[in-house]
């Protein structure tokens, strides 16, 4: 089993940045944050595997960055230029064999951490 928990959500308007972190109790090969937004379905946002690959929705390209730091079994994600599209409820996921944006290659899966941004 694997538990991860995020944190660094929060309200922001147009144009700001916030950081998300997700810490896990163990070493993923791959990890990732995905978002949900109210009436809409869970959406892949970013990933980083093994190696430090790493894999962007055509949406966040060039705004978002994510990161890990494997001594520390955590993941980051620096949003910047954000935008009201962007609220959602955010969610750290983590696989021990797969990679991707596809939800259904993630077996753990964090609590979430909301991102507000208003216009």
């Amino acid at each position: 089993q694997v538990q991860l928990v995020e944190s660094g959500g929060g309200s922001v308007q147009t144009g700001g940045s916030l950081r998300l972190s997700c810490a896990a109790s163990r070493y993923t090969y791959s990890m990732g944050w995905f978002r949900q937004a109210p009436g809409k379905e869970r959406e892949g946002v970013a990933s980083i595997r093994g190696g430090g690959i790493t894999d962007y929705a055509d949406s966040v390209k060039g705004r978002f960055t994510i990161s890990r730091d494997d001594a520390r079994n955590a993941v980051y994600l620096q949003m910047n230029s954000l935008k009201p599209e962007d609220t959602a409820m955010y969610y750290c996921a983590a696989s021990l064999s797969c990679y991707g944006l596809r939800v259904d290659y993630r077996e753990y899966w964090g609590q979430g951490t909301r991102v507000t941004v208003s216009s």
